[in-house]
């Protein structure tokens, strides 16, 4: 009876082990397919484009590419997004310029703004340590860690014992009275990336300290009746001029590039549900994620609300923003046994959305496997 319990016990195991290798090469295969489709439609030469913004490049695009890429297993096509990238983008400091609009040229000539753009450092860091890690490549980590420095050096705050990221080098701290605000979009905040990059740190309390400070501010940008983050918050001074902590009543959409729950905060519960050691966290996951729930629950869900105004957009969500959703729900619903079904990615879509549904795909993905 004992050989017979211990036989049966190894059987569920091994078909258990089984069923978890079905499931992580079907989600493999289908994201590949995706990928087939994005790189068709938005990858031209190591450039990808944003067919929805007159065809510029960002540096975004840029990491979310080699993301792909390193997912797909498509290595020559990532040395040729990586190579556009340094090529094109990498300024002499090590960070990024973050537009590109094509021009006779096909060069840097062509940039249009020089700032950086954070998530797109971190984006990329993140790609090419992922990079490194499959194809054993070890320049790529060298890269990852130069970016990581750079970022360091010039994006990355001190805010009394917390540590902030600018959104980028220049633009978004204001003097007042001699006191600085700062504008923040948490939406750079790549919860899993910064886990992940905090290895190639020779300060990872740095890193530790940020990935702690975005759980912070999130859980004090729950606006308007609806409680969600804003694309674009602002951190102000108190009345006596000292900085305050990171609660509530530091934190405007005052005078903010956007004060929606928008086409970027939409990326906010997707990095939040892609990262393990938020997931670990019960009562966080709770508070945070719960608006998105109740957000998503109204039928149709419009695509964006001014939180100011609480007037919603007149439209839906985008197939992209129906992903994150998708991909929320199939990282937190640990009972939800149900695979998701994945929008198409075809011409019908533009470049972000496109990205989205890839980028919830992706998260999925590293979960199944």
């Amino acid at each position: 009876m004992v050989k017979l319990h211990y036989a049966t016990k190894a059987t569920l195991v091994i078909g258990f082990l089984f069923l978890l290798a079905s499931c992580s090469t079907k989600e493999d295969s289908e994201f590949k397919s995706q990928y087939i489709a994005y790189k068709a439609l938005f990858v031209d030469g190591g450039r990808v484009v944003d067919t929805g913004n007159d065809d510029v490049s960002h540096s975004e695009g840029q990491g979310y590419g080699m993301l792909f890429a390193v997912a797909a297993n498509d290595k020559d096509t990532f040395d040729a997004l990586w190579h556009w990238t340094q090529r094109t983008l990498m300024r002499e400091d090590g960070l990024f310029s973050w537009r590109y609009r094509p021009c006779v040229d096909n060069s840097s000539s062509c940039i249009d703004d020089p700032n950086n753009a954070s998530d797109g450092e971190i984006l990329i860091a993140w790609a090419l340590l992922r990079a490194s890690e499959k194809w054993g490549v070890g320049s790529y980590r060298d890269a990852a860690k130069d970016i990581v420095s750079a970022v360091e050096q010039k994006l990355l705050v001190a805010h009394n014992n917390s540590v902030l990221l600018l959104p980028g080098e220049y633009g978004f701290t204001s003097e007042q009275a001699g006191k600085t605000s700062i504008q923040l979009n948490l939406s750079y905040w790549i919860f899993p990336a910064i886990t992940d990059l905090t290895n190639l740190s020779v300060t990872p309390e740095r890193w530790e300290n940020l990935y702690e400070s975005g759980l912070t501010l999130l859980s004090n940008m729950q606006f308007s009746s609806y409680r969600l983050p804003s694309d674009w918050v602002r951190l102000t001074p108190n009345e006596s001029g000292r900085e305050n902590s990171l609660d509530r009543a530091a934190l405007t959409l005052d005078n903010v590039i956007s004060p929606e729950f928008g086409f970027n905060a939409i990326r906010i519960p997707l990095q939040l549900s892609w990262s393990p050691r938020f997931r670990e966290n019960a009562a966080l996951t709770e508070k945070l994620l719960a608006p998105y729930y109740a957000w998503w629950a109204k039928k149709p869900t419009p695509a964006t609300v001014n939180l100011l105004t609480e007037k919603p957009a007149e439209y839906e969500m985008s197939k992209g923003m129906q992903s994150v959703q998708l991909a929320v729900t199939s990282l937190m619903k640990s009972d939800d046994h149900q695979r998701a079904v994945w929008p198409e990615i075809n011409r019908n879509m533009d470049y972000y959305s496109a990205s989205l549904t890839l980028l919830s795909m992706l998260a999925v993905l590293d979960n199944a496997s």
